[in-house]
Parts: C-alpha cells; structure tokens; sequence
C-alpha cells in the first residue's frame, strides 16, 4: 500500500517507534492548536489539484525549502489538519499533567471526526493519502536552528503503519512525527488556538489567510495591515498576482473567516489587507481556556456509505497493552531529520510591507469589504 511503512525491521535500519515510548490518544475533546511556524509561512500547498511545483521562500533572513514527490505530490492545507489534530492532543495531554511523545497511538475515527470530516470508508481512503503525502513532502528550513546548525531537513510524519485485525479491519494507527515540529509543540510560546470552525472553511486561500490572521493579527484591536503582492508570496500560491488578489477580495466580501474581519483597501498605488479581530474566541495557550465550546457547525454525518470495515468501535486503549503515557522524548532520528552544515546567508527582508495596522501613518480610502 502507497505511504505505508513497512513492517519493523524489513528496512534496513528498524523502527524509530522502538527507541520511543508511544504516547497514546485516549479519546475526549481538544481545544484545536496550531503551530504558529505553520501558520506564518507557505509550508503546505493551497490546491487539491496535485501539485510538484516546490515552495521556495525567504524573509527575515530565514528559509523555507518545500518538495512534494512526483507520486504523491506536495502536502495540501487540508492534510496540515491531521498536524493541528495532533498539537492539539499534544498541548491538551500535557494541560492534563500526561507526558507526552512524537510517537502517536490513536483511531483514525479519533481524528476525522476531531477534524469535522465524515467516516466512511473514502474518507478512510482519504486520509491514507493525506499521509502519505505528509511523509513524502521533504522540508528544508532555517528556522528555530541551533547557533551550530543552518538547515533542518525532515518530513511531516516520518513513519506511520496501520493496525488491522485478522480480516483486515483497520483499528489503529501509529505515526512519528519530526522532532522539529514535536518542540515547536511543546513549546507553548509557539502554539495557538484556533477557532473550530476554521475546519469548516472549504477554500485553500481562505484557510491559508485564517491561519495568516490568527498569527498576526491576533487579538489586536487594530488589526494587521498586508500589501497584497506581499501575501501572495507568503502565500507560496502558484496562480498569478492578479488571480490572488481578486480571491482575496471575493474571501473580503463574504467575509468568511471566523473570528476577523476584512478589508481590501488602498494606500497610493498599493492594494492592502487590512485583517482585525472581531468577536474573536480564541486565546492563546499560555492563557487559561474556558471550557471546549461549539462552532456552530451542524452535526458531522456520514458519506452515506454503508459502515466502514475502517471503523473502530472499541475505546482507543483496547488496542493496545500501554496504559499510560511515559516521559516525552525528544531525541531526533538523525536519519529522517537530516541537518546541513553551512554557513548562514546575509539576512534579506521581506521586501513588502506587513505591520500592524495604524490609520493615522498613512491615507486610506476604503474599498471593498470595508466597514464598521
């Protein structure tokens, strides 16, 4: 089967699962988490169509490398949901005084149903493929090295199996997740909530930009302002400026992000971005959260299919002997998460203008999307 790992020991190195301890998904509600790193930067492409095209990115004297195999293609936006699926049971486990690891135990029914998606055997189908392209999108970057180091290389999930039953029924999974984006979970000062109903967005653009608002204009008042050639870079999207910039307006006039409000407006000759909060109902996780509440969304259903074969009906620690988390581990597989000497580049800027937003710094006149 594409994107699944063989069984240990079949490869010439074993298992990175048997040098970690598993830290199993018992089930129960998890506020949704982002990683802000992800949220800031092109890491994921924005179509469904697949793409091979790679994301090359820098600003502030960091970089960004993204490569997508021919097979499979680059990891979508919406495979980044299973990455959010599992900072959120990560921070959540550790708010619980639980100890934590990279190496995942969990139901897939656990995590389509986190993620507001159906449980039908295509769906089931679906997420196989999701995985595989996370385990085959190889990421270069420069952020968050060590004074020594200058490129981190990893993949989103560096192994990942199925657990079935003796006629083939799928009841678990397992998946190692990159010590890169392991610490930047741990680390609470690098995780953000998000609003449940980000899942619900539909377009590649329109989760992009949420998670793009989240991250910078947050809970300020005023907002964000982005010039849109800017955006579209940081966006990593392969269509034209001019294609962007009308997304961009018609996200402006339904106003569909949760939580802000938009406004394309004009400076000069330049178009902007003008993001703020309204409403907003997520906090950040260094604050206290109150409580899990509901998106509003209507109740998840089925595909209409008849039951999956995939389904687990048991509770998630039947399927395995662990009955508790251990201790987190945060050793590196240096085979998967390969590092490159070098010597760092000069720092270049962005070459755009995104910075809080202050109407009294420059002369607007208020385009589409505007208003109180």
């Amino acid at each position: 089967m594409a994107g699944v790992m063989p069984q240990r020991g079949q490869q010439g190195r074993e298992s990175e699962r048997l040098g970690l301890d598993p830290f199993v998904i018992a089930g129960g509600d998890a506020s949704p988490r982002d990683q802000r790193d992800l949220m800031e930067r092109p890491f994921f492409s924005l179509s469904k169509a697949k793409r091979v095209a790679p994301i090359l990115y820098e600003a502030g004297g960091q970089q960004v490398e993204i490569h997508g195999l021919a097979e499979h293609g680059m990891a979508t936006i919406w495979d980044a949901d299973v990455l959010i699926w599992a900072a959120s049971q990560i921070v959540e486990a550790e708010n619980g005084g639980l100890r934590t690891s990279r190496f995942l135990r969990f139901t897939p029914y656990q995590l389509l149903t986190a993620v507001g998606r159906a449980t039908g055997a295509r769906d089931y189908r679906l997420l196989k493929a999701a995985f595989a392209r996370l385990q085959s999108t190889v990421i270069r970057t420069t952020i968050r090295n060590g004074e020594h180091w200058r490129r981190h290389q990893f993949s989103w999930i560096n192994e990942w199996e199925e657990r079935t039953t003796r006629d083939g029924r799928v009841e678990g999974m397992e998946c190692v997740l990159p010590d890169w984006f392991y610490r930047g979970v741990i680390d609470r000062s690098l995780v953000l909530t998000i609003d449940p109903a980000y899942f619900r967005l539909t377009g590649g653009i329109e989760r992009w930009l949420y998670r793009v608002a989240r991250k910078h204009a947050g809970h300020q008042p005023r907002g964000w302002l982005f010039e849109i050639p800017h955006l579209h870079e940081k966006s990593g999207s392969l269509a034209r400026v001019s294609d962007f910039a009308l997304d961009l307006r018609r996200i402006a006039a339904r106003q569909s992000l949760p939580g802000y409000r938009l406004a394309i407006r004009r400076e000069g000759r330049r178009n902007l971005l003008h993001i703020r909060p309204v409403n907003l109902s997520t906090v950040p996780v260094d604050d206290g959260v109150d409580g899990h509440g509901i998106s509003g969304a209507e109740t998840i259903g089925t595909s209409g299919a008849s039951l999956s074969g995939f389904q687990a009906h048991e509770p998630q620690l039947s399927l395995w002997p662990e009955k508790r988390n251990r201790a987190p581990n945060l050793e590196s597989n240096l085979d998967s998460n390969f590092l490159m000497l070098g010597r760092p580049d000069a720092d270049r800027g962005a070459g755009a203008a995104d910075r809080p937003y202050d109407p009294h710094a420059c002369g607007l006149s208020p385009m589409l999307g505007d208003g109180p």
